[in-house]
């Protein structure tokens, strides 16, 4: 059964253009809007396979705004912690790629309501009373020093209240670049917070400066350095061509080490939003009392049906996952 405390989940709402028809954003082609975000996307994910979620963020005072708010609560999500303030929403640009294209993103967040916002005002003790975890990436924490504040007074507001905490690293360099910071000793500080990590052995790398031999290690040196890590999970992406990529599930712990089998995904509609599909099935499994394995096989589900479907956010039921796992076919379902 789902957990019944909510899953709290706090970062920038947005709004993503996707050029459509295989064209070059330059091209000025017809762009499809999504609302997206990194941690809203686990919102709904999670919503979506049954659970309480509740969404903390500040979204632009206009109809952009109205309309993220309003696709958060058409899948379930609490948004009544979501605020207005008079600055615009943030935008990202999409360029699918194709075959040996790659895809490419163009951020224009600067300015943001969410950038901008006053997080002093939010009241973290009302805000995170009854959750069970908060989640919290390293693109909220990308956006400047007031974001990445905010995530670190989240994180610690949660350790204090007993809330276990869920980190994305989500390392986007475009945007870290944008105010010149030091990402890695700003992810280090949030990833110090953190009960579970999602991140691989590059994000290790990043924020350590080290090289590492295997991921295992990578971890290792994660688990010693990180005193409230018990999870260090992440996937593991071969890519044959950007339509056709091998996706592989990882977990560590403290004690031992998981490995999903490899799935082949071919035709691919939308990878966007895979990594946050994989940490909603992963916490799926966690929040329903699956054993480690098992949440790993849900998290490695979520994320391969999320390349089969176009936008941010998984929309994977409970059923869509079962049914993936266990290999039913694809004769179609009547």
């Amino acid at each position: 059964m789902p957990s019944t405390a909510p899953f709290v989940c706090f970062g920038e709402l947005l709004i993503r253009l996707t050029v459509t028809g295989g064209h070059l954003l330059e091209s000025l082609s017809p762009l499809q809007p999504v609302v997206g975000g990194a941690e809203a996307n686990v919102a709904v994910g999670l919503a979506r396979l049954g659970h309480e979620t509740r969404m903390v963020s500040v979204v632009a005072d206009n109809a952009l705004g109205v309309a993220a708010v309003n696709e958060l609560r058409r899948w379930g999500v609490d948004t009544s912690a979501v605020t207005k303030a008079p600055q615009r929403m943030g935008l990202y640009f999409l360029t699918p790629g194709a075959i040996h294209r790659p895809s490419d993103i163009v951020y224009d967040r600067a300015g943001s309501a969410f950038a901008l916002a006053d997080f002093s005002a939010l009241d973290w003790p009302k805000l995170l009373k009854g959750a069970g975890w908060l989640h919290v990436s390293g693109v909220t924490a990308a956006l400047g020093e007031n974001c990445v504040t905010a995530a670190l007074t989240a994180m610690k507001a949660a350790r204090k209240a007993g809330v276990k905490v869920s980190f994305d690293c989500n390392y986007r360099p475009k945007l870290w670049a944008e105010w010149s910071a030091d990402a890695p000793a700003y992810i280090t500080q949030l990833m110090t917070e953190a009960d579970l990590i999602f991140g691989g052995y590059r994000d290790i790398e990043l924020v350590s400066g080290q090289r590492f031999n295997d991921e295992r290690a990578a971890a290792d040196h994660a688990f010693a350095t990180f005193p409230h890590l018990q999870r260090l999970v992440c996937t593991r992406r071969e890519q044959v061509n950007v339509d056709h990529n091998r996706l592989t599930g990882l977990m560590y712990t403290r004690d031992q080490s998981l490995e999903t089998d490899t799935h082949n995904i071919e035709r691919i509609i939308d990878r966007i939003g895979g990594g946050d599909a994989f940490a909603a099935g992963v916490m799926h499994g966690l929040l329903t009392d699956a054993d480690d394995e098992k949440a790993l096989d849900y998290g490695i589900a979520c994320a391969c049906l999320k390349h089969a479907q176009p936008g941010d956010a998984s929309l994977a039921t409970p059923a869509d996952l079962d049914a993936f796992l266990s290999d039913d076919g694809f004769d179609v379902k009547r």
